[in-house]
């Protein structure tokens, strides 16, 4: 058999599959054990007075904390792709008295794919075809694309998932008392997930909850989210998606605890308790042109699919209960 043959091609490409599926959970069960990484609880709450010094916001006092969890397509806590670098600065605009942060969500310890691993220079070649090279870009997308889902899946995991979730936890809280956060000051904290962050954002929202004595709401942006138990510890899950996303029904079929014929399933018991909040934002898809960060896609009322996402994400910061200006569920034009 050729190793230029198409079956040679997809068997090594099937092998890798199941190889990093079993690698995928090692990296949350190091931290765990202790090989590396900090607990939530090891690095204490600023004062007050170094609160004010670290991240005071832009009007002098913070009065909430955000924190963004990437897509599955990110390899570091710098969102790469323009489109959520322009996403998290207008966040800022429209919540002035906001501390938006962002993590890599793919990893515990918030080491990027291109930092300090065994796997670093592959990832670093992966991102520089995704960047610059046509040829090779989808190539390079799909195995980062990949790579990170098997995280999802192990946040998603009731084996492994606790592990994760925890490692996770410790991350978020760290940074956020790096940016100011006072345990027990009753600040709200709110988890913007992006796909596959969705998830990873409902399992550690608890264990935040706990490290900080906050409370937690997660904002899903077209989140594939399991029935995780992590829904009924939640103030509030707001599920927001757009009307052609067909990636956030993945939850939906891949995990049985959100089928209908579990009543008694996490997710079931959080949506009769009326912890889960839908919201269609418009026609938008999952990513790319036409999703929920395109600005060159507009609606009736003249605002682009980003416009819309970026005003509907702000009012659910200020207020998770509150109406927001969602757009018609049709199209009206491209920019030229």
């Amino acid at each position: 058999m050729s190793w230029l043959e198409p079956s040679t091609f997809l068997l090594v490409g099937v092998f890798a599959l199941l190889l990093s599926g079993a690698f995928a959970p090692l990296e949350a069960l190091g931290w765990w054990a202790g090989w590396y990484g900090d607990r939530a609880d090891e690095e204490p709450s600023p004062s007050q007075g170094e609160a004010a010094e670290i991240a005071p916001a832009r009007s002098g006092v913070a009065g909430r904390y955000v924190v963004f969890l990437s897509g599955i397509d990110s390899v570091s806590d710098e969102p790469v792709p323009e489109r959520q670098v322009h996403f998290l600065e207008r966040l800022r605009d429209e919540v002035p008295d906001a501390v938006v942060l962002q993590v890599f969500p793919y990893s515990v310890t918030n080491r990027a794919l291109t930092g300090e691993r065994v796997f670093a220079r592959f990832w670093r070649w992966a991102l520089r075809q995704k960047l610059g090279s046509r040829r090779h870009e989808q190539l390079a997308g799909m195995l980062i694309n990949l790579r990170n889902t098997w995280q999802v899946l192990v946040s998603a995991d009731r084996r492994y998932g606790p592990f994760y979730d925890r490692g996770t936890a410790a991350l978020l809280a760290r940074q956020l008392r790096r940016a100011g956060y006072l345990d027990g000051s009753g600040l709200p904290v709110t988890l913007i997930g992006y796909s596959g962050g969705g998830q990873i954002a409902v399992g550690a929202a608890p264990f935040v909850r706990d490290a900080l004595s906050a409370p937690v709401t997660v904002l899903s942006l077209g989140g594939v989210l399991s029935a995780d138990p992590g829904l009924l510890a939640l103030q509030r899950l707001v599920h927001v998606i757009g009307s052609r996303d067909g990636v956030h029904k993945a939850g939906a079929v891949m995990f049985p605890g959100r089928w209908p014929v579990f009543p008694h399933s996490p997710w079931n018991v959080a949506r009769r308790h009326g912890k889960i909040r839908p919201v269609v934002v418009g026609p938008c898809n999952h990513t790319g042109d036409d999703g929920y960060l395109d600005d060159s896609v507009y609606v009736a009322d003249g605002r682009s699919y980003f416009e819309v996402t970026v005003q509907v994400m702000a009012a659910l910061v200020r207020d998770p209960d509150a109406p927001v200006p969602v757009a018609d569920p049709n199209p009206v034009a491209r920019a030229a």
